[in-house]
């Protein structure tokens, strides 16, 4: 582990390679899994106001469950999610060519129709932060589905925390970045691969 500030980073952000592959994954990190895209509650409230913009992208069942739930809840483990559909898809999934999978609030941010990027765990994804009294944790959150893109940060030499550096900025700001890329060079030089 690395003390960033009042971060704790897992080794894994530093030694891990990491460049997200599309094309071969079709998005399925916002297609798989239990829950929802963890939200803080200042999101929940951006992902009620964004709605109205976002609200023609979505699926018809990804409608429905808004109309009747609402666009998050508290999963099992307490935690605010966004919805999600059959027990599975994000309500904020989208469809491209090819089956690829997209969120519907990136494609409108980047059609500048909104300005809210997407919920900060999407975009750090896939780092989870679990935020403890005294600090924030940092982790590498390993799953088959990103297989892909493990392999191809590796063939291009791009390591988590580098593929990150946006979202990473976005949640500790430029300065904690800075930190944590010297720190990370320091202890690649050191240790090696």
């Amino acid at each position: 582990m690395l003390q960033i500030q009042n971060a704790l980073v897992s080794l894994d952000v530093i030694e891990k390679f990491f460049v997200c592959n599309l094309d071969k994954c079709l998005g399925e990190c916002c297609i798989e899994g239990d829950a929802g895209a963890p939200i803080t509650e200042q999101e929940y409230a951006q992902l009620k106001e964004i709605l109205p913009e976002v609200y023609a992208d979505l699926l018809p069942a990804a409608r429905q469950r808004i109309d009747e739930a609402g666009v998050a809840y508290v999963d099992e483990e307490g935690d605010l999610v966004t919805q999600i559909v059959e027990g599975r898809n994000c309500v904020f999934t989208c469809y491209g060519e090819g089956g690829m999978c997209m969120c519907a609030i990136e494609k409108a941010y980047r059609e500048g129709r909104i300005d809210f990027y997407k919920p900060i765990s999407c975009h750090l994804y896939p780092l989870r932060l679990t935020d403890y009294p005294s600090f924030t944790a940092v982790n590498y959150h390993s799953w088959k589905i990103c297989k892909a893109a493990e392999v191809l940060g590796r063939a291009k030499g791009v390591r988590v925390y580098q593929f990150l550096k946006e979202p990473l900025i976005r949640r500790f700001g430029k300065e904690w970045y800075d930190e944590l890329v010297l720190a990370c060079e320091a202890y690649l030089e050191e240790y090696g691969e």
